[in-house]
């Protein structure tokens, strides 16, 4: 036996990732001190994983940890010692953020080095020197207001991320309070967690609080904690969301949850554009351009704005992160359900809006009862042999699409309907022509881009109620789209393995169920096709998360597939 083994739960690997073995009775104990600096990858049965990065690191020493904490969590619970390169490289990473920090002196913006020898070093890079304002001692330099984005991005590119203690604007003044009773009728208390949220984005009050990301899986109510975070900053507020669909949810949930007036909140979209003190948006809007420009970016410097909430902050586009680096004196809180970003952009996402805060699992929130278990299936279905020929001679980009539309899909999708007759259904799909042949052959309404929001928001409606039982629904219903009795959703085709799409469809069922019953995920892939490649990377996805995931080989070896 190893004379250095011990009988901690946690496996320290050299490249920064942490093993959490869930049978060891010290689990729980090493889990909540590790969810400190470390961020889960993945949460198979037996063992999690977490993996420390410069950001976990840089998040965890902004909530004040130290090094030497870390690291003593880490020796406690370490099944074996700690390499000394590691020690070294976490006390490195811990020690750099805070090195350089962004302040106001004489009523000014300064950059500050405890370190006047790091100050001297940087100012030989270009991208640093040409944001600054010269010299203001031998410590600090002076900074531009419009340029405390970009004095951001450009440190933490170079490895030493700023601590911005520079306060931030109040904006007008907007009380808001949050009903005991919603107006629909209903008791409303923020849950544990979402209170916990909004303590832990607004800890630190001037200096400290006011920007940061929340990571709350689908159906656990980010709406609520931005809705609470909005009621404790009482300030005119600037809300940008996925869609028009998503924006008149925020609308509606406000008018529901909080005493605000609804003349005194608007909706700033493609049919309608009012600018009220709490205005709501989509990130289409303010990325549509007229000729070299954005017709609407103006909308960030109106309304004096005293915070903006990024609603599924992990789609922020290009442009939108331009124009928050010249906001930073503006309160920020991005909300997520992941901040996987298939373009690998999340140090962006924790430059200009923050820190993460706080990121409750899937999996506790399910156990508590707040969103609802879930099973998800694979099914792979052959094709037929003209078909198959078909498959055979075509190109790369072509074959993944007719793989997709495998006409033996509808044969599954009709079984799968009839046995969950009864339950609220979603239907999936990449491609258009294949879900309005899915559409018109079974009778089932269809929502795509080309749908109207007041029709989109009908349909909606409709499910909810129970007026139908089935939605036919492209990737518009990928994102914000609150269908709290749908149980089952059924997918024709997706991106590319996109694990961002697959977390967000599976989130359109999440949603905890009047009769506490689970919700059912399905795959419908095509066998021996690049369809099945893709599917593998999404299939991780959902395994690594903890989620119970079962594949049949056949459509018809369907004797375990839920309801059978």
């Amino acid at each position: 036996m190893d004379a250095n083994r011990r009988d901690g739960p946690l496996i320290v690997q050299k490249d920064w990732t942490v093993l959490l073995e869930l049978s060891n009775p010290k689990c729980e104990a090493a889990r909540e001190e590790v969810a400190q600096f470390a961020e889960l990858v993945s949460a198979p049965p037996h063992v999690h994983t977490y993996r420390m990065t410069k950001a976990t690191l840089w998040s965890a020493a902004d909530r004040g940890l130290s090094a030497q904490s870390i690291l003593e969590s880490l020796e406690r619970f370490a099944k074996y010692p700690l390499g000394e390169r590691l020690k070294r490289d976490i006390a490195q990473t811990c020690g750099s953020y805070g090195v350089l920090r962004l302040v106001r002196r004489e009523g000014r913006l300064a950059l500050e080095s405890a370190d006047p020898a790091l100050l001297e070093k940087l100012m030989e890079y270009e991208c640093v020197r040409t944001l600054l304002g010269g010299r203001r001692d031998a410590s600090s330099c002076w900074v531009e207001e419009a340029n405390r984005g970009a004095i951001k991005i450009a440190c933490v590119q170079l490895g030493y991320p700023v601590k911005d203690l520079a306060g931030y604007v109040e904006g007008g003044v907007l009380p808001v309070r949050l009903l005991e009773r919603t107006r629909s009728g209903k008791p409303f208390a923020l849950r544990r967690y979402q209170l916990q949220a909004v303590e832990s984005f607004w800890g630190g009050g001037t200096e400290h609080g006011g920007s940061g990301i929340v990571v709350l899986p689908c159906g656990a109510g980010k709406t609520i904690v931005g809705i609470a975070v909005m009621a404790r900053a009482s300030t005119n507020t600037l809300i940008l969301t996925a869609s028009t669909t998503a924006v008149r949810q925020w609308l509606w949930e406000i008018e529901d949850k909080t005493d605000l007036p609804s003349l005194l909140t608007g909706e700033y979209t493609g049919d309608i554009k009012q600018v009220k003190p709490v205005t709501v948006t989509t990130y289409q809007m303010l990325t549509h351009r007229r000729g070299a420009g954005y017709s609407h970016l103006e909308l960030f410097r109106s309304g004096n704005w005293g915070l903006v909430i990024y609603d599924e902050v992990h789609l922020l586009p290009a442009p939108v992160f331009r124009f928050t680096a010249h906001i930073q004196a503006v309160r920020r809180l991005g909300l997520t359900a992941t901040l996987l970003r298939e373009d690998g952009r999340e140090a962006d996402v924790f430059t200009l809006i923050g820190p993460k805060k706080l990121e409750v699992g899937w999996k506790s929130l399910e156990k508590a009862g707040w969103i609802a278990q879930a099973e998800c299936h694979e099914i792979r279905i052959g094709m037929e042999p003209e078909y198959r020929e078909r498959y055979s001679a075509a190109g790369e980009r072509l074959r993944f699409r007719l793989a997709a539309e495998n006409p033996e899909k509808l044969k599954v999708l009709e079984r799968l309907l009839a046995r969950h007759k009864g339950d609220r259904v979603l239907v999936i799909g990449q491609f258009v022509s294949q879900l309005r042949k899915v559409a018109s052959r079974l009778g089932i309404p269809l929502v795509t881009g080309r749908t109207s929001s007041d029709e989109r928001t009908r349909l909606y409606q409709s499910l909810r109620n129970g007026d139908i039982s089935c939605l036919v629904v492209s990737k518009v219903a990928n994102f914000s789209v609150d269908l709290p009795e749908a149980r089952v959703a059924i997918q024709l085709s997706g991106s590319f393995g996109s694990r961002q799409e697959e977390a967000q469809r599976l989130g359109r069922i999440l949603r905890p169920k009047a009769d506490g019953g689970p919700a059912y995920f399905y795959t419908l892939i095509s066998v021996n096709t690049k369809e099945e490649e893709f599917a593998r990377k999404r299939q991780s996805f959902l395994v690594e998360q903890g989620y119970r995931y079962i594949i049949h080989e056949s459509w018809r070896d369907s004797s375990n597939v839920a309801g059978s």
